[in-house]
């Protein structure tokens, strides 16, 4: 045998691992609408290492985010189902249902704020039963807790404006939730829909027509994404708002008690690393969080004119100043 032969023979055998490696190496698509895109896809490549797989050496992520674009949301649902990963998570509703729209027969991982069975996605909590599953934050015994916080917290509280997306999934179980806590409270609602975007310009005006006190806001990533708008005219016209998610307050607004969302992403993983190791979307659970957080903007409780009553504060997981 000829030394250039015997050279070549030994290339290609040392080659031949990372070939196979590639060939069997899990592929995870990633997709999501929001703002929340950077740390939610952060949280869940944490997870994925903390399971043992790490970009680059035992997994391949080609992660999207439409920005804004449910045109170039579309695309991406229609190119990454087409490319057929071994696991696709998404993430936000639009992102989800974009998805769903090209009727996938791949295993969906989903981390939705609303409602998946009345969504569609899934046949029940218990019992997915079909490509979807995953983690849904709506925690409706959460609801009525809030509105006790808000209660407490604003003493002379009698009125308040609830604020809402009404295409979001769970949205009217979420209402009636609101509704009956407000009633035990002995507290007026009167309920302003608004979808994410331009809606808020106009709505936002009516709850100060409206003569409230405090404004209650339903989590979703429209809300995210318009957190700062919100928080504005809270600080303007002197209306604390309290929603679910921490990003609320972070951004300016007075106050929020939800699921710890970062866990809740780091929890996808778990998903994808059963699911990469043979089982079915339809025998996986959808969970509900696990974890939660109160969070005061002390910040804008200044601003606002506001004092925390002690009692409150102390029970702060974090407290924004």
């Amino acid at each position: 045998m000829k030394r250039r032969e015997f050279i070549g023979m030994i290339g290609a055998s040392a080659a031949w691992p990372c070939i196979a490696w590639a060939q069997q190496q899990p592929t995870l698509g990633v997709l999501s609408s929001s703002a929340l895109a950077d740390w939610v896809t952060a949280a869940l490549r944490k997870g994925l290492e903390e399971g043992g797989y790490v970009e680059g050496r035992n997994l391949v992520i080609d992660a999207r985010w439409g920005n804004g674009s449910n045109q170039r949301l579309n695309r991406y649902a229609v190119e990454l189902v087409s490319s057929m990963p071994k696991v696709l998570v998404t993430q936000a509703g639009q992102a989800i249902f974009a998805v769903r729209r090209t009727k996938p027969e791949i295993p969906i991982v989903f981390g939705l704020s609303g409602d998946p069975v009345e969504a569609g996605l899934v046949a029940s909590f218990a019992h997915p039963g079909g490509y979807f599953t995953g983690v849904s934050f709506l925690s409706l015994e959460l609801v009525g807790k809030r509105m006790e916080l808000l209660k407490e917290t604003i003493v002379t509280l009698k009125r308040v404006a609830v604020l809402a997306n009404p295409a979001h999934p769970g949205e009217k179980s979420e209402q009636r939730e609101t509704r009956a806590a407000a009633k035990a409270l002995g507290l007026d609602v009167e309920y302003f829909p608004a979808s994410p975007g331009p809606a808020y310009d106009s709505v936002l005006p009516e709850v100060v027509k409206s003569r409230s006190q405090a404004l209650f806001v339903f989590p979703d990533a429209g809300v995210i994404g318009n957190s700062e708008k919100i928080a504005a005219f809270s600080v303007k016209n002197r209306i604390p708002a309290m929603s679910g998610w921490a990003k609320f307050a972070e951004r300016g607004n007075l106050m929020t008690y939800g699921p710890i969302l970062n866990e809740s992403y780091r929890r996808l993983a778990t998903y994808v690393d059963k699911i990469l190791r043979g089982a079915k979307p339809m025998n996986l659970p959808v969970e509900l969080p696990k974890k939660f957080e109160l969070v005061i903007n002390l910040k804008t409780a200044k601003q606002i004119g506001l004092i925390i009553p002690p009692n409150i504060l102390a029970r702060a997981d974090r407290v924004i100043r």
